[in-house]
Formats: structure tokens, sequence, C-alpha cells
């Protein structure tokens, strides 16, 4: 058994014992402590007289400092030994005590037992004594509950602020840590050489070569929930080119109210890398036009749309109609929201887009007030190949959904678009702006609606996503393939770009593109090479080459539309042209229609 095993085991079984062992070693320190005042009194002269006056008040000092800590809260456990909540109380308690003190012994004897002056220095030493004794006890339990050097890894933690100091007390007081923080690094010059329990600040985010030399880290802490994309890239490179492995911790909104623990410790995700933090949205806004309404959503199945019933659910509607042609995702969307999946409910509706008729059915007889359209082909490659398919699903599908919806007076249409809309030059863009063109048709044709489309750029997380596929590569051990060295895209996470469609919906005009802030571009390359970096084991980056219908950078606007925000930081609003229906409907060639209608 190690000392530190010893001491642990020790405490824990006198732990019955903890109060009377605290009383006992106050009354030792004030009787030091005024015998100290006596001694340093009489010039270093202990003599019979004064040895009769210290033995004559220190019962009464016992008293006194018992009596005065219960009231304060010292002896009823209101308080861990040694916090600093405890020393506050501790000093409240010696000033009360002393002060009696002083007022019993000037006041109550005929003859003073000790000099006043004393009982000051006594009290003051009194104080300096229990703290350290405090003080002592708090260090020893620190070093004992230490995690094992031999078992935990080193590891230096980028960020000396509150989600810092957080992580070394969850790591420093916990023996079955896995980590040990050895070194602090900040980039704040206030911080520099500052000292956090025994940790010490070794510089800025430049330092960490040297940094990991003098301890022999081999993990780096991202302890700033805040951390821009920039950041966190920088720290990744750099803990690659070291050999360390990178972790952070959960965003600000997850460890809200409760404290860090080693079990919030977490790896790097796509998330993380991408800087996407989350989006403050407006609950009464769109409470307001969701809460008791019948909302129906197409496209329910699929990642956005899945997202979407999700979040919307959470707003009370009085009907949540779901409809898909996938029966399996229907599945899987009701047993994520009502946790069973029975498929015999009304809220689950088996259809297709491109049956007019049988959608016209269903609106009239189920009358949806709100209704978000996420049903789409999405793969550009393929739609490339079949461009027929674009123009059935994207095209023909959207105004089904447009008309059904106008024919049943629904009051808030939102058209489910992608930055690809924006000066396109694939199929899929074509057919998407096409869906943006009809939908503000109906928006001039229908009085009493509210017809709409936004418009966002690559989600993570989403089915077919580039950042999915770049986790199954290297699950398959690679190689991540990568179109161009400096092919940039526009990112945000599925709820962060389900919570600005609601939002959208709510302050969107008929007519209007809203376009969601994508933040800044991401270069795929940068992003495949620090999850190659992560990964165990050597993943190659093998470059493919742009395919049919790819742009090196994606845009959010197309030419002639302005980034105005009048109500919401993140959703810029554009005017788009409407599109006659017949135009769509009555095309000998849709593919040559989509070209030139976009």
């Amino acid at each position: 058994m190690t000392s530190r095993d010893w001491i642990l085991r020790t405490s824990r079984q006198l732990h019955r014992y903890t109060t009377p062992a605290r009383i006992a070693l106050d009354m030792l320190a004030w009787c030091v402590a005024t015998a100290t005042g006596i001694y340093l009194r009489f010039g270093l002269i202990f003599d019979e007289q004064a040895t009769r006056g210290l033995f004559k008040l220190l019962p009464l000092v016992a008293v006194l400092q018992v009596l005065v800590g219960t009231f304060v809260g010292l002896y009823r456990r209101k308080w861990r030994y040694g916090s600093f909540d405890e020393v506050a109380a501790l000093v409240m308690a010696s000033c009360i005590t002393t002060g009696l003190l002083y007022v019993i012994n000037g006041y109550y004897f005929d003859v003073r037992p000790i000099p006043q002056s004393a009982v000051i220095v006594g009290g003051i030493l009194g104080l300096v004594l229990m703290a350290g004794c405090r003080y002592v006890w708090r260090l020893t339990m620190e070093r004992a509950r230490r995690p094992d050097d031999r078992s935990a890894e080193p590891m230096l933690v980028y960020g000396a602020g509150e989600g810092g100091i957080q992580v070394l007390t969850a790591l420093l007081r916990s023996r079955s840590s896995p980590f040990v923080p050895v070194g602090l690094l900040d980039d704040d010059p206030a911080k520099q050489r500052l000292s956090i329990m025994g940790v010490s600040v070794l510089g800025g985010r430049s330092a960490l070569p040297a940094a990991r030399a003098k301890t022999g880290a081999t993990v780096l802490l991202i302890a700033v929930p805040s951390a821009s994309a920039q950041i966190v890239g920088e720290l990744a490179d750099l803990a690659a080119q070291q050999g360390m492995t990178v972790k952070t911790l959960p965003p600000v909104e997850q460890l809200f109210d409760q404290p860090v623990t080693a079990s919030d410790i977490r790896d790097l995700t796509e998330e993380d890398l991408l800087g996407r933090h989350q989006v403050q949205t407006n609950l009464e806004e769109i409470a307001g036009y969701l809460t008791g309404r019948r909302v129906l959503v197409t496209g329910a199945g699929g990642s956005i749309g899945s997202e979407l019933c999700r979040q919307l659910n959470r707003y009370a509607p009085a009907e949540l109609m779901m409809l898909d042609r996938d029966e399996s995702a229907l599945h899987q969307v009701q047993l994520s929201i009502f946790g069973r999946a029975m498929l015999d409910t009304p809220d689950m509706i088996l259809a297709d887009i491109r049956d007019r008729h049988v959608l016209e059915e269903i609106f009239l007889e189920r009358r949806p007030d709100v209704v978000f359209h996420a049903a789409a082909l999405k793969h550009l490659p393929l739609l490339e190949q079949y461009p027929e398919e674009a123009y059935k699903s994207n095209v023909i599908g959207t105004l089904n959904v447009l008309e059904a919806a106008a024919a049943a007076d629904v009051s808030v249409f939102v058209n489910i678009s992608t930055d690809k809309a924006a000066n396109p030059i694939s199929v899929l863009g074509y057919s998407k702006r096409v869906a943006e063109r009809l939908t503000s048709k109906m928006a001039a044709a229908d009085g009493g609606g509210t017809f709409l489309s936004v418009r966002f750029g690559n989600v993570l997380g989403s089915r077919g996503s580039v950042l999915t596929t770049f986790r199954e590569q290297i699950a398959n051990g690679g190689p991540i393939t990568v179109t161009d060295r400096d092919v940039t895209r526009f990112f945000m996470t599925i709820p962060e770009a389900v919570q600005l469609v609601i939002q959208a919906g709510a302050i969107g005009r008929s007519g209007e593109v809203l376009v969601l802030d994508m933040g800044e571009p991401v270069r795929i390359y940068d992003v495949a090479r620090r999850l190659a970096a992560q990964a165990d084991g050597q993943i190659d980056i093998v470059f493919t080459g742009l395919r049919k219908g790819e742009k090196l950078h994606e845009e959010l606007f197309g030419d002639g539309e302005l980034d105005h925000r009048p109500r919401h930081r993140l959703i810029s609003h554009a005017m788009v042209p409407p599109l006659e229906f017949d135009e769509v409907v009555s095309c000998g060639d849709p593919v040559a229609g989509m070209v030139a209608w976009s």
C-alpha cells in the first residue's frame, strides 16, 4: 500500500470523528496562539504569573471557540474541510471569539489574566494556525487524490479560464482519472506565469512544442468550449506534429449548470474542426406559428426531415404529419420521436410527391396549416447521370406539393433548397433553383399564404455528406478521397440548420429565399488531413479531381442577390423571380428547360 492509499483509507475511517477532530485542532491552535501572544508580550519570558493567567483563560477560550464555531457553521459540516467557504467562516469565528475574549479579559475580571495586547496577538495567531491546519489538510488530501502518474496520461490543457480550472479540479482530485494535467497553455498575456493548483501556464499555443518537450505530455485538451475553428485547427495541427492526441470539452450549453468531469472529455469531432456552435433562435416567434397548428413535413425520413420532425414536435403542434415514400425511414423517425414505431397512426403518411392526385387527396383531407418541403433527390453525381429523375422529384414533385398546399389553404410553406441553387452549374443546382422560382410563383399567385424558400449548404452528419464518407473511409483504413486540394464548402450541423429553417418560417416574407449564414467556407483537404491525423495508423489522402457539375468554391448568393438581414443576424433575405407553372409542365426537354429556367 502506498502512502497516498494509506492517507485516503485513514481519512475515510476517521470520517465519523471529523467534527471532534476539528474542535480539538482549533482548541490546540488557540492554546498555542494565546501562549505565544503572552510570550511575545512579556519580552520572550514566560513566568509564573503568565502561566496562571494562561490557564485561567484557556477554558474560556475553548468554550467561546466551540460556541461561536458552531454558531457560524464551522462544526456543523456546512462546508468541506479546508474549502475557501470554510476559511471565510473561520475568519468570522476568529474575529467574534477574539472580540468576546477581549471584552471578558478586560472588563469581567478584577485583574486581567493576560494583557489585552496578548489577546489581539493571540487572535491573529489563532486564525493563522487554524487556517494553516486546514491548508495542510487540504494540500495533503489533494496530493493523495491526484491521479497515479504510472497509469494516467500526462496532459497539456489549453485554456486557463473557467473551463481549464474546472478541468484541473476534476482531474487532480480523482485517483481514477485517466489523465493528469502537467501544464497549461493560454494566449492571454495576463495569464502567463500563472499557476493553478500547482499546474503552471507554460505559454501560448505557439509554445506547445516546448511544453511537450518539457512535460512529456501525450494529450492536448482544448478547454475553451467557444474556441473558433481556426484555433482548434491550429492546435490540432501542432499536436499532430508532436504526436499528441487532441481532446476537447462539449459546448457550453451542454455543460450549463453542472461541473466538468473526466467523462466530459472527448475526441475532436468534425463540428469542433469546423467551429459550428449553438444558434440562438427566437422561441416566441417560432411557437407563435407552430403551437396548436397542423404541420406537415415532406421527406420526413431524411436527415433534415427527421430532425425537423423531432424539433417541431417540441412546439406542441396540434398535429405533426410525416410524409415520405420510404417506409423504413418513417419507422426510424417515429421511433426516434415517440420511443416506439407501430406505424399504425395517422401521423405516418406513406406517399410519393411525384403522385399529384394522392398529394391533393392527402392535403384536402388533412388540411395542414404549415408545410416544410424537405423531400428531394440530392446526390449530385447521380443526378448528373439521371437528370430526368431530378426533374421528376425536385421540379415536378415540388410543383405538386405547392399546388396541393395552395388548394388546402396552407398558411406557411417553406421549401428547403441548397447553396447549389446559387448560380447553378449542376443538375441538382438547376432543379433546386427551379423549385425556388416555382415557390416564388405560388407566392405571387396565392393571396393568403406565405410561400418561401430556405437555402443552405452541406449538413454535417446527413446521409452521403462528405464528412460521413470520411468517417467510413477512415474506419475502413483509408484512403480518404478529396476531389481537389483547394476545394471549399460551407457546413452546418443538422440541428443548427433545422433551427434556422424553423426560424425562417416565422420571419420570411412570401416570395423570398432566405439564405442561412454558413460561416466561413472550409477547405475540405484541411478537414481530411486533421481527421487522418487523429486516426489510428496511417491514412492516405487521394485526390480524385472535380466531378461534372461540381464547383471549386460554392456560393450562397446568386448574381444580383444582396446579403440583407433585417430580422435575424444569421438569415439573409433575397427575392426570387417567379417561374410560370405552364412552362415547366409543357416543356418538351426537361433537362434543357431546367438549365434555361435557372
